[in-house]
């Protein structure tokens, strides 16, 4: 789905129909052998990009992250870190 002109929000609840992880400039690499499943990447994660399986961080989705790093800067065990595309 395009963007509409203005960046306007025409249809509530269409967030998923877009694809804006083209935005980014950094991307995050999740190492899930670091990971403590403490969840603090999903509750900082302003796109609900966090996937989440039985209560477990279980990736990334990478069509909607849009970079910002807050998963990784929040991230106790440093199991995200941001890369450059």
């Amino acid at each position: 789905m395009s963007l509409v002109p203005g960046g306007r929000v025409i249809e509530p609840g269409s967030a998923l129909k877009f694809l804006t992880g083209d935005w980014r400039s950094f991307r995050p690499v999740y190492d899930d052998k670091k990971c403590s499943h403490c969840m603090l990447c999903w509750m900082y994660c302003p796109d609900e990009t966090i996937l989440v399986k039985d209560g477990k961080m279980n990736g990334i989705m990478m069509t909607h992250c849009k970079g910002c790093g807050l998963c990784a800067k929040h991230c106790p065990k440093k199991a995200i870190t941001m890369i450059q595309e």
